[in-house]
């Protein structure tokens, strides 16, 4: 596992202790990060747990709250509302600037995005922001209270079951969302936006994405979450998000390097267990970012190549990237040259030109495509070139791999 998590508490916004989690990458974070969980949720809902471990993986700390009155979190819920929410993610934000460094992206699920895009002009520091599933209008939360509503505005306060939970819901709060208004927000923005919705939503329709994504300034971005439901309670669709969000944080936060690689000083990869599934591993190479997995056949998840994958990925790119350079010295014009690798392990009794008899050996394919007007001479002549890849010679040379515990 490449993270840490440390449960910790920090005061609210009405005074009160609120329960966290700080999910630590190994090495020194690259950058903090501010989650808000959907209305009623909590800290360690499905989509928070596995989207903080993606961007834990790729180097982002991220701080995980209950708000007030909810999950470990001290205080009645039933007295809070939006903007108690919104306070305290700037209590969240005081608290990291305090004890470590100040966010650099905030994160809203549901309502939760609703929040962070709020508090964002709060938190000066803030460069990205990325809101999932989230409402254009906080209002829109009146619609999960049902045939309730009348009875909060004719009495004051009313139970309402959300998510199969019993929860007092008053009048202060159902006035508090109708008055938010974050279209005097999202013009004013100045970091980068990502806005990730579900089409089929239907707790809160894909039509708030586009409210939310238009007014907003460049740079923003809009990803499909496709057949996701609103709380992302599939696994693979968290995951997805999570790995999605880490990647484009990365344009807009200092670049992760890890520190064995910058200490050989060679570009060393290094593989380390992401936490978030049985066999998935985040690959580093300076400050590129890769993720390898097994396919659901042996136990994995398949949310990245296979190690053998990835072995054929690297004599297929290093194939075409030495064939471009020869054509590139003969100043010959050809097109794009495609390289489709295939590998399989087959009974060495079945490989005519093989030495090894007995056992298995491993088979690689290449079909090459290139573009272009070329001579049946020229077409042979690139065909040997393929053969001269570096990988291609390593994998044919001896091989030395030498470990040691460190």
């Amino acid at each position: 596992m490449n993270k840490t998590t440390v449960d910790i508490q920090f005061a609210g916004s009405q005074g009160l202790n609120l329960a966290a989690r700080l999910d630590l990458p190994m090495g020194k974070p690259t950058a903090y990060a501010l989650f808000a969980h959907c209305f009623t949720c909590s800290k360690d809902s499905k989509a928070v747990s596995f989207i903080s471990s993606s961007l834990a993986a790729a180097g982002i700390a991220v701080l995980r709250f209950d708000f007030t009155g909810l999950g470990g979190s001290e205080g009645d819920f039933s007295n809070t509302g939006f903007s108690s929410n919104v306070e305290d993610l700037v209590a969240a934000a005081d608290y990291l600037r305090s004890e470590y460094e100040a966010p650099k992206l905030l994160v809203g699920h549901s309502l939760g995005g609703a929040a962070v895009l709020a508090a964002a002009p709060r938190i000066p520091e803030v460069a990205a922001i990325a809101t999932i599933n989230a409402p254009a209008d906080p209002a829109h939360v009146i619609h999960t209270l049902g045939c309730s509503l009348e009875e909060i505005e004719s009495t004051g306060e009313a139970k309402v079951s959300l998510g199969g939970r019993p929860f007092t819901i008053r009048k202060a709060f159902v006035d508090d969302v109708r008055a938010q208004n974050i279209n005097e927000i999202l013009p004013n923005l100045h970091c980068a936006l990502l806005v990730m919705h579900a089409p089929r939503d239907r707790i809160v329709d894909i039509s708030n994405a586009q409210k939310i994504f238009v007014p907003a300034r460049h740079p923003k971005s809009y990803v499909s979450l496709d057949d996701a439901d609103h709380l992302l309670s599939r696994r693979d669709d968290a995951l997805y998000a999570g790995m999605v969000l880490a990647a484009w944080a990365s344009r807009y936060l200092p670049p992760k390097v890890d520190e064995r690689t910058a200490q050989s000083g060679k570009g060393d990869v290094v593989v380390t267990e992401t936490g978030d599934g049985k066999y998935a591993q985040t690959i580093n190479v300076g400050r590129h970012r890769l993720r390898a997995d097994e396919p659901p056949s042996v136990g994995g998840d398949d949310s990245g190549p296979s190690p053998y994958q990835l072995l054929s990925a690297s004599i297929g790119a290093c194939t075409s990237m030495t064939m471009r350079m020869y054509a590139d010295r003969k100043k010959w014009s050809i097109g794009r040259i495609s390289v489709r690798v295939h590998h399989e392990k087959i009974h060495a009794e079945d490989c005519a030109e093989c030495e090894t008899r007995q056992g298995k050996i491993d088979r690689i394919e290449r079909e090459i495509q290139v573009e272009g007007d070329l001579t049946d001479e020229q077409r042979d002549r690139l065909l040997e070139i393929a053969d001269k890849c570096p990988v291609h010679r390593t994998l044919h040379s001896e091989i030395v791999v030498k470990s040691r515990l460190v």
